[in-house]
């Protein structure tokens, strides 16, 4: 089957073919809230210790297929494994480049990286998670770097690596009037959808906030530094006339509406994730992306995982993780440049080797 028949299009008119690409870049923003500290809140990282290296980790395994920051790679409690290893494997197959943005990060990745120069977020359950000044400075970094990308790639494949992160996506949603609430991804089998609602709760009940207009306030208050991040960097992206793939599952959704807000056209954007998110009874991303917007497709793409033989890839399909690191962004594009040439089975078989390289080898 022709590889570009393994992206499903939620859209009507399907739009997988508006997305091809013959030089795209990846672009991995990571970022780090307290909010992740909450316990129950993430299952990304082997404990709450290791939780602040998970985004540091998952961009030095992209780069060398072993980590510097931590010892082995960033795992779920029961050791599952990042799925960086995903998109590591697509980058490798599609000979895609690969840059690192640090925007607030709490722990600095041992790779060449990008900074954006913004602290990591704070508790949104006590106080503002940015400073409105840092807010701003990450979109417009964003901005400025997206611009440059745009210059010599067609596609721009945007993914993240943050800890918490859709408990802060559900406070910007919220924030925006969207009812997000129970409409959320997580890495955990078992979604903790009532936590996340009473943190942003709690959140807009200690910080007395009341009927927010200024979008970047919003964001400051109630999100994380990724947001800006990659909303800035898809807005100069797509306005200087590239194409751009959200590679992540509800936690994009939260970028949409940031951008929606702030009148940036949306027709040169999809959201890219797993067949994991979409097929997901927990979540409801193409509600989220409906409310915000009809003009932006959802692709998604099956990694296959539930015929691979490494019992850790299967729990993928079993609802485990999920997502992350834009992975199914990764796939996707992968996909798109080979422009259907690949199929499903022989990028399974490049994950369990790079599975086998990279994760087996520790556990031995």
């Amino acid at each position: 089957m022709s590889g570009l028949f393994d992206i499903t299009c939620s859209h009507k008119i399907n739009a997988v073919e508006k997305f091809l690409t013959k030089n795209p870049i990846f672009v991995c923003v990571i970022s780090y809230t307290e909010t992740s500290q909450v316990p129950g809140i993430t299952f990304a990282g082997a404990n709450s210790d290791l939780i602040k290296y998970t985004p540091a980790a998952d961009s030095e395994f992209l780069y060398h297929g072993k980590c510097f920051s931590i010892s082995g790679v960033p795992a779920t409690p029961d050791g599952i494994p990042t799925p960086a290893l995903l998109t590591r494997t697509a980058l490798s197959m599609g000979k895609i480049p690969c840059l690192v943005v640090n925007s607030g990060s709490k722990i600095y990745p041992k790779i060449p990286s990008i900074s954006f120069r913004v602290t990591p977020g704070r508790n949104i359950q006590y106080e503002p998670a940015l400073e409105l000044i840092e807010t701003h400075q990450a979109f417009d970094y964003g901005k400025i770097l997206g611009h440059q990308l745009s210059m010599s790639n067609d596609l721009v494949t945007i993914g993240e690596s943050i800890p918490g992160g859709t408990t802060t996506a559900l406070g910007v949603l919220t924030g925006f009037g969207i009812d997000a609430n129970y409409k959320m991804s997580s890495s955990m089998p078992r979604n903790p959808h009532d936590l996340k609602i009473r943190i942003v709760q709690e959140a807009i009940k200690n910080q007395k906030i009341t009927n927010l207009k200024n979008p970047f306030k919003i964001v400051s208050s109630l999100g994380d530094p990724m947001i800006p991040a990659v909303a800035g960097l898809a807005t100069g992206i797509s306005q200087s006339g590239s194409r751009v793939i959200l590679a992540g599952g509800t936690q994009m959704a939260a970028v949409l509406a940031f951008m929606s807000s702030l009148k940036v056209p949306l027709n040169k954007i999809c959201l890219g994730t797993t067949s994991y998110v979409t097929n997901d009874q927990n979540s409801d991303l193409e509600f989220l992306v409906r409310t915000i917007s009809l003009d932006v497709p959802i692709l998604s793409v099956n990694p296959g995982l539930d015929k691979s033989t490494k019992s850790g890839l299967v729990m993928y399909d079993r609802g485990v993780v999920k997502e992350g690191v834009g992975s199914g962004g990764a796939l996707i594009t992968l996909l798109l440049k080979s422009n259907g040439s690949l199929d499903r089975d022989t990028i399974l078989r490049n994950i369990e080797k790079e599975y086998e390289r990279n994760i087996e080898k520790l556990m031995m």
